[in-house]
């Protein structure tokens, strides 16, 4: 028998957490993926599954199982446009409306001055979950934009950050005027094919071709199939990529050696790679995703080590991405259901702290003893396309109800939710879903111009009342 090389990962040791954990948050299914770079070395790679793709129909999760990494897409996005940028084709910073003159904003003025740096940045002031089906075919981004003609502007351009996924389907459009292609055309002839992706798709049809997870929701006390699999094409440059733990390690390592390939291929110049990277934005926000964003990465600082990487939330499916380039480590864990944030704050933990010794940030947590904090000033209805979030004065203390709208409410088991919130410093309280461990930040604040928002789930929410943006 072979020793194992005391350098290497122990696989078997992070199957088995992977699996308790998973179990312990009611996870359906759930991928992981951890892979190391090791100078003059072959690569560490770790791949590991566990439970079912589809509780239904009783189909096991495997290393090649296909799950879709929802809104990690940006990054991919974002790397087209920065290999057009590469090309002297786009400009991040001419207004959007040269690429496209047929687009048309709500706010005029807001549709001739958007660039694509504010769309990938999240600083448009575009309302971000416009999810209108506009049909399966090649034209659905062209039809796309003609809808955000009527899509109201929930602050001005650069005015504050809120996430943004209609501004990247806009942003799939510029890619598609400038490529002459389809957005998904581009992502296979520019990335997965350089990159030599088998497991990467973006279509349902493809999907139907590999093992490939369905999301559950919590319903009746269990976890339950969703009634539809993803969203409309229309979203595809948002977070349609359906892929395997090992194809997303592979797109990490590249944007980790500085745009190559593992065979050499250049994929993105350095300076490409290096440009995503870099602070371009501050967030409200520093609890519930990152402490700032850079060109589709959102950036994280653990310890005092920079991380990049990004979230994906589908319907019933959840995915993770983090990136700590000066270790040359990437860990990726793809989720079906259950409490996936809470088996993410756990796993990465352990992980982070065993193979990079760098402690993960710490999530928010209420006080040990109670905050007095006067929720007078903040009660109301905030209002955005597709939530309605009133903050009410409760008989036991502030509650926040948040009501789905759009085409979202029609497939989520119960649009409605009530939160009791926590008072964690005047302007910020805490909540937190039904079942789960991990809080949620509501943070309140105001325009320079005056404006009262409320940010949560990372979306800025105008006050209702205070006239156009």
């Amino acid at each position: 028998m072979t020793a194992r090389d005391p350098m290497t990962i122990d696989a078997d040791h992070w199957r088995r957490r992977l699996a308790t954990l998973a179990e312990q948050h009611h996870v359906p299914g759930a991928a992981l993926g951890i892979l190391r770079l090791r100078p003059d070395r072959d690569d560490d790679l770790v791949e590991a599954a566990y439970g079912l793709l589809n509780t239904d129909a009783g189909i096991e999760a495997t290393t090649d199982s296909l799950w879709q990494i929802g809104s990690i897409t940006k990054v991919w996005t974002a790397t087209l446009a920065m290999q057009l940028v590469d090309e002297g084709l786009l400009d991040l910073d001419v207004p959007v409306a040269g690429y496209l003159p047929e687009l048309r904003l709500a706010d005029a003025d807001a549709g001739k001055a958007v660039t694509m740096r504010h769309l990938l940045t999240h600083t448009s002031g575009i309302d971000g979950d416009v999810f209108t089906d506009t049909g399966r075919g090649d034209d659905c981004l062209a039809k796309y934009v003609t809808v955000l003609a009527d899509v109201r502007q929930l602050h001005p351009i650069g005015a504050t950050w809120s996430y943004c996924n209609s501004g990247f389907s806009l942003a799939g459009r510029v890619i598609e005027r400038i490529t002459g292609g389809t957005w998904d055309a581009a992502l296979r002839e520019r990335i997965t094919a350089r990159l030599g992706l088998t497991h990467t798709v973006t279509l349902p049809e493809e999907a139907l071709l590999f093992r490939t997870a369905a999301g559950h929701v919590d319903m009746n006390g269990g976890q339950r199939l969703t009634p539809v699999w993803g969203l409309p094409r229309s979203a595809g440059p948002a977070g349609l990529i359906c892929a395997t733990p090992g194809d997303v390690l592979a797109f990490a390592r590249m944007h980790m050696t500085g745009g190559q390939g593992l065979d050499g291929t250049r994929v993105l110049s350095t300076a490409g790679v290096a440009a995503m990277a870099e602070f371009q934005t501050d967030v409200p926000d520093k609890y519930v995703l990152g402490d700032s964003w850079g060109l589709g990465w959102t950036r994280f600082d653990w310890d005092g080590h920079e991380l990049i990487g990004h979230d994906g939330n589908m319907i019933g499916q959840a995915a993770y991405l983090r990136v700590l380039p000066q270790a040359g480590l990437a860990v990726v864990l793809l989720t079906n259901g259950g409490h996936p944030r809470d088996l993410y704050q756990d796993l990465y933990r352990e992980i982070f702290a065993a193979i990079a010794q760098v402690e993960m940030a710490a999530p928010i947590q209420p006080p040990a003893r109670p905050v007095a904090a006067d929720i007078t000033p903040y009660l109301g209805t905030y209002e955005r396309a597709s939530m309605r979030i009133e903050v009410l004065a409760g008989g036991g203390g502030p509650v926040l109800r948040t009501t789905d709208g759009g085409p979202l409410a029609r497939i989520t088991p119960d649009p409605v939710e009530e939160y009791p919130m926590t008072a964690l410093e005047p302007g910020l309280y805490a909540v937190r879903e039904p079942g789960t461990l991990t809080w949620l930040p509501v943070t309140f604040y105001e325009l320079p111009s005056g404006e009262k928002y409320l940010h949560f789930a990372a979306r800025a929410t105008p006050k209702a009342g205070q006239g156009p943006h």
